[in-house]
């Protein structure tokens, strides 16, 4: 039985060419600075992103963190969405390792901040209170949908950042989704940010890693905290290798998985007992939820779709989250579509 397994982008796997990449990988230490291939993706990397520096590490919460602790003292605050990744799923890294406080405010639907809210947020000069250091936006925006976050509003945020002299760094973790899905590159969305991280390892498939980036300066600060943090690997040229393959060979077709989340939304929509979130999605995600009148759960129901060969996964008693990615293709969309209308 074929499995499509629709629960996150993360559950790709390297293709053939990035194997073979990786099999011929020139490689050195990276502690050292000397491993080729990482410094080749850095480059590369921070080229994307208009930046003058890049820093691999294992994991996009691995660069949040490191971006929130290279931009902050202890007792600072970062302002970041409520519905936020590095607020929700990151382990409470910034706070329990950084020291660092977080402020949270209301994602819009889209998953804006509003601007007031961010005005209203920042803390006055005063001794009784901690110092507002750093602002924190997502985009795409995970729990929001899959939203992405436009250039004019990202630049909003840039220019209120540097108003009140706060940084500003975007957990841009599926960037290059928000760039297709907006027909924007991803260096003018990245581009008021002081720092950006993005994820090699979802939509583009490269088995591990992320890559954090900004200034130089800042970079230099970022690698301290990496190794601080256990991400200083040695011979990982052999990862980025693959992550080389990611950028160049998989950014492109990000707008096929985007036209079959759109499919999968649609038909979606026209089965009785589902509830679409959004029927046309923005980027590589589908919510639905079950309506009042199905009696099972949404684990109950991720249990007999799973028999069936489909995996998704479960955000709520009711809801389910859907991903599309490189190995879902147009037989396993449809497959899913078969498989709710049988298990409801």
């Amino acid at each position: 039985m074929k499995i499509v397994d629709l629960r996150s982008d993360t559950v790709t796997h390297p293709t053939p060419a990035m194997r073979e990449a990786m099999a011929r990988a020139e490689v050195g230490d990276d502690v050292f600075g000397e491993d080729p291939t990482v410094n080749l993706l850095q480059q590369v990397a921070a080229e994307r992103m208009g930046k003058e520096a890049g820093l691999f590490v294992p994991s996009g919460t691995m660069g949040n963190l490191a971006a929130v602790l290279a931009h902050c003292n202890r007792g600072d605050e970062v302002i970041l969405g409520n519905l936020s990744h590095t607020f929700l799923f990151e382990g409470g890294g910034v706070a329990a390792l950084g020291g660092v406080m977080p402020r949270t405010l209301p994602n819009l639907p889209d998953g804006r901040l509003d601007l007031e809210d961010i005005k209203g947020a920042i803390r006055p000069d005063d001794v009784h209170q901690p110092v507002s250091r750093l602002i924190v936006l997502e985009n795409t925006h995970n729990r929001c949908g899959g939203t992405v976050l436009s250039a004019d509003y990202i630049r909003q945020v840039g220019d209120l950042a540097k108003e009140r002299q706060l940084k500003f760094h975007i957990d841009g973790a599926r960037i290059f989704n928000a760039a297709v899905a907006s027909n924007t590159p991803a260096r003018v969305l990245a581009e008021p940010a002081d720092s950006i991280t993005f994820c090699l390892s979802k939509g583009l498939c490269a088995p591990v890693g992320s890559v954090l980036c900004g200034s130089a300066e800042f970079i230099h600060r970022a690698r301290r905290i990496r190794k601080q943090l256990g991400g200083g690997m040695r011979q990982a040229g052999i990862l980025a290798a693959a992550g080389l393959v990611a950028l160049n060979e998989m950014v492109d077709r990000l707008s096929e998985d985007h036209r079959r989340a759109r499919e999968l939304a649609d038909e979606l929509s026209g089965i009785s007992g589902l509830s679409v979130d959004t029927k046309i999605p923005a980027s590589n995600m589908v919510f639905v939820s079950l309506c009042d009148e199905v009696p099972q759960n949404s684990t109950q129901v991720a249990v007999r779709l799973a028999e069936l060969g489909v995996k998704v996964q479960t955000v709520g008693a009711r809801r389910f989250r859907m991903v599309t990615h490189y190995w879902v293709d147009d037989e396993g969309i449809q497959q899913t579509i078969n498989s709710f209308k049988k298990v409801l």
